[in-house]
């Protein structure tokens, strides 16, 4: 390409052609590529999707998605569009309805543009029929959105095309999406500032220069990390997340954190040889869900969740009064008001895991998403931030509870306050 265009990386070269019937990765269904920010990864991706979607289709209808219209028209469609005569493309653009009709070639198509910013956007994509998708910054739209996107493609050859920036290593998109990737028969390429010849050697070391801790894991390095100030930063994958449970457990406890709006988080624990388990979760997010539960309905889930195990008792935040009083009106289980200190809780949970004493079974995903979520209030002593924290509480929950406690409070609660 000459004019306006610069000599693109191998990467690019490899996003650019991916979908060529001449190309060995021609065989997938989807590309996702992900990394640092300046990589060049978007451009690359948004005229690699306008070139397979004008050589292969015509007549047909795709969707062009951001986290919202205004955010996707401006890091998207506005640096591309005045490129693209050169190619042999011409545009013209329903601004007030929010497509595009793109020609090329003697062939035409309608892009329409679509935000992902919450659960609700999933109704604005759902009925139509596409050829194809374009999610840029997948990572910040909801699962719902990505999913009801991605049923849209029912034209046959339709493909997925994704881009984003890192979050979090329990983000659904990484779970699902990136780390089965061959699975899913994903494409997957990892972008850094290297692979942008745009960029010069100045201008990454002014980046290198401007980030630190989490942002330049995730900005600069391209790297799926945990969040700076975490609560819980002794938590390791690898240490406490297990995948087969023992085959002799000697008690069972269930501990639960009720919410009406709020999440509602139960854990189901058993202990084998001194380690306490988790061994599966409940968690309903009636305002995600759009589903408010009543007491009895939840008393029914909870009943569910035991699967007729002998619990020895449910824990329960105290505060939810008309819930333990349903839980008793059923008599199956003893239940037991929590111990609901929150420092000196956190601080126990501290001591459990690094003594590691308690462990999580890997299908708890919600458990995990919160651990690398769960953090402190900046700048406000020694407060934690009212979000992620449903499973974080039913857990300090149990353990205030049901662990003894064998130190003396504020042991490592003060070193980890020090050092903040």
């Amino acid at each position: 390409m000459t004019g306006k265009f610069l000599p693109f990386s191998e990467k690019q070269l490899r996003v650019l052609t991916w979908w060529d019937k001449n190309s060995p990765d021609n065989g997938y269904d989807a590309i996702i590529c992900d990394g640092a920010v300046r990589s060049g990864k978007t451009f690359c991706m948004s005229l690699s999707f306008l070139l397979w979607s004008s050589t292969c289709f015509d007549g047909q209808s795709f969707a062009l998605c951001g986290k919202t219209i205004s955010s996707f028209r401006r890091n998207v469609l506005y640096p591309i569009l005045p490129l693209l005569p050169e190619l042999g493309f011409s545009v013209k653009e329903s601004i007030a309805h929010n497509f595009l009709d793109i020609s090329r070639m003697g062939r035409t198509n309608r892009y329409y543009l679509f935000g992902g910013k919450d659960e609700a956007s999933a109704a604005l994509i759902q009925g139509i029929t596409l050829a194809g998708i374009l999610l840029d910054e997948a990572a910040l739209m909801p699962r719902s959105f990505l999913e009801q996107a991605a049923a849209r493609c029912s034209v046959s050859g339709s493909r997925f095309w994704f881009n984003c920036n890192p979050q979090h290593p329990y983000h659904y998109f990484y779970q699902e999406w990136i780390l089965q990737a061959e699975q899913k028969r994903v494409l997957y390429l990892h972008f850094t500032m290297e692979d942008n010849p745009a960029l010069t050697e100045e201008i990454r070391t002014r980046y290198e220069q401007l980030y630190s801790g989490v942002f330049y894991e995730r900005f600069v390095k391209g790297n799926w990390v945990s969040g700076d100030g975490l609560v819980y930063p002794m938590f390791e994958p690898l240490r406490h997340i297990f995948s087969l449970a023992p085959e002799h457990l000697e008690k069972y406890y269930i501990s639960v954190d009720y919410g009406t709006r709020n999440p509602t988080s139960f854990g189901l624990w058993g202990l084998s040889g001194g380690v306490w388990y988790r061994l599966r979760e409940y968690y309903h997010d009636a305002r995600k869900l759009g589903q408010i539960k009543t007491d009895s309905e939840y008393c029914r889930d909870l009943l569910a969740f035991a699967q007729e195990l002998p619990i020895h008792a449910v824990i329960v935040d105290p505060s939810a009064a008309s819930f333990i009083e349903c839980i008793r009106q059923e008599g199956k289980f003893p239940v037991i008001p929590a111990k609901n200190d929150v420092l000196p809780g956190i601080r126990r949970v501290m001591d459990a895991l690094r003594e590691g004493r308690i462990r999580f079974h890997e299908s708890c995903t919600d458990t995990l998403r919160e651990f690398s979520l769960y953090r402190w209030e900046e700048g406000v002593g020694d407060r934690v931030r009212k979000e992620n924290d449903h499973a974080m509480d039913d857990i300090r929950y149990f353990v205030s509870t049901v662990l003894a406690p064998r130190r003396q409070p504020g042991s490592a609660f003060a070193a980890i306050s020090r050092r903040r």
